[in-house]
């Protein structure tokens, strides 16, 4: 197992305090604010522990909000909120608290399998990631021609393996249709649980999805001239999968406007299968330069 899935592991397996609260720690690589798909995955921890025999009834569907940016100096607390038990479903909501403040709150719903009616959308024809650069041949040989700040975040030793399928858009090529389409998994095995697949997902499914929304612009949140955030977060969960396992994120942004980008992404697995669908809404705000 590499490194960075240990430590990813160990950022997703919270502390029990008391009952129904939790307490998670970031890692202490220099970052300015926590990172949105770390608070995701430790909250959806935080709540799948207060579900009883949660191989059989697993979580289908999140909706979260970020309120502040996340303080990587000090411990978050979870607060989870049994909110119903009910013969199918489960409800919980979920609060992230520092110095005192909600910096996010979430609500997950978790459902058993049921038969039923069944239908998916196609996923979209791209070459495979054996075909795309690995990390080492993006590093050996796209990485000198990025910008500084893209070039510094491909550099670092991460526990979510990227292909980007259009990875020429961070060389300044643009994509009037707005699609982006990467191959992700771990870069080592993950323990069985099926829970834990899921929420090393949640994690996962933030790592660029706001990004997206600047494709038809021809920029990225890269750029120092833009201020970015992740304002709020939905993911459904559709069918099993590994996320060890190669997965396709098929990203798009059906709109921006009012310095708030829209963006949605589907997630398959490599013999086409839908296992998830996500959106986002975020803050892309141009940075006024003092005179």
């Amino acid at each position: 197992m590499s490194s960075a899935v240990e430590d990813l592991l160990a950022i997703l397996d919270l502390e029990p305090i008391e009952v129904n609260l939790f307490r998670g720690r970031s890692p202490q690589v220099g970052w300015q604010r926590v990172f949105g798909g770390q608070v995701i995955g430790q909250a959806l921890v935080a709540a799948c522990r207060t579900v009883d025999a949660i191989a059989e009834r697993p979580p289908h569907s999140l909706h979260a909000y970020f309120l502040l940016a996340g303080d990587p100096k000090v411990p978050i607390v979870y607060e989870v909120d049994r909110i119903r038990d009910g013969r199918s479903f489960t409800t919980r909501r979920v609060v992230a608290i520092q110095h005192g403040h909600a910096i996010f709150s979430m609500s997950v719903s978790f459902h058993g399998s049921e038969p039923g009616l069944s239908h998916q959308a196609e996923m979209p024809k791209v070459p495979g990631p054996e075909e795309l650069p690995s990390d080492l041949e993006i590093r050996q040989r796209v990485l000198p021609m990025m910008p500084d700040p893209i070039r510094r975040y491909f550099e670092r030793e991460r526990p979510i393996e990227l292909r980007p399928v259009e990875f020429e858009r961070y060389l300044g090529k643009k994509f009037p249709d707005g699609r982006f389409n990467v191959w992700i998994r771990t870069t080592g095995p993950l323990p069985a649980a099926a829970a834990l697949h899921q929420c090393v997902l949640a994690y996962a499914s933030d790592l660029m999805l706001l990004d997206a929304a600047l494709i038809p612009h021809g920029r990225t949140v890269f750029e120092k001239s833009l201020m970015a955030a992740s304002l709020d977060h939905a993911l459904w969960f559709h069918r099993p999968f590994k996320a060890d396992e190669w997965l396709l994120y098929a990203q798009d942004s059906p709109n921006a406007g009012g310095a708030r980008g829209f963006a949605r992404g589907l997630i398959f697995t490599r013999n086409g299968t839908l296992v998830a669908s996500v959106a986002q809404e975020g803050l892309l705000r141009e940075r006024r330069e003092l005179v």
